[in-house]
């Protein structure tokens, strides 16, 4: 058996991201690893977003995490703040990543199905996150689409170096 049978064959869970500096200090190595598709983190900022995250979860520090934030957060992201602009309440999808190593494992899958059924626990009835259109993802476009998630919009930075379109999924 190969090394990617056997991680393929272990069974997956969502916990908490929680307190351990450790944890966190991974999930920070694995956002930066992919900051090109999220943005940078350091610890205290990735402090602060825990604290306002209504859904912090990973499936293990270096695997993957999930950062989501609901209208009342106290969070001042630009493709979030779209979100509060038009909906009264909603659930955020801020940023979800997944190990290079780790990835066509159903990682990604699970992590936004626990987010799903955490958002109708709280209430929520609408999901929504952003995919990046410059510079382009066309992977997370076909995963999204995958979960049902309908375009509603896009927008571009202010220096014009991003734009996105705007997604929901209704529960």
């Amino acid at each position: 058996m190969n090394s990617t049978s056997a991680r393929i064959a272990m069974p997956f869970s969502v916990k908490e991201i929680g307190d351990d500096p450790e944890t966190r200090a991974n999930i920070v190595c694995l956002n930066n690893a992919n900051a090109r598709e999220t943005s940078p983190l350091d610890a205290d900022k990735l402090a602060r977003m825990i604290a306002e995250a209504r859904v912090a979860t990973l499936v293990d520090p270096g695997a993957a995490f999930l950062l989501a934030f609901d209208q009342s957060a106290n969070y001042d992201n630009w493709n979030f703040m779209w979100f509060r602009q038009r909906y009264g309440t909603f659930l955020y999808i801020d940023r979800v990543v997944v190990a290079e190593a780790n990835r066509r494992l159903g990682l990604g899958r699970l992590l936004y199905e626990d987010c799903f059924l955490r958002a109708a626990h709280l209430g929520h009835h609408r999901v929504g996150c952003e995919v990046n259109v410059r510079p382009p993802n066309p992977v997370s476009d076909a995963f999204h689409a995958s979960l049902g998630f309908t375009e509603i919009g896009g927008g571009t930075t202010a220096d014009g170096a991003k734009s996105v379109r705007y997604l929901v999924r209704d529960l």
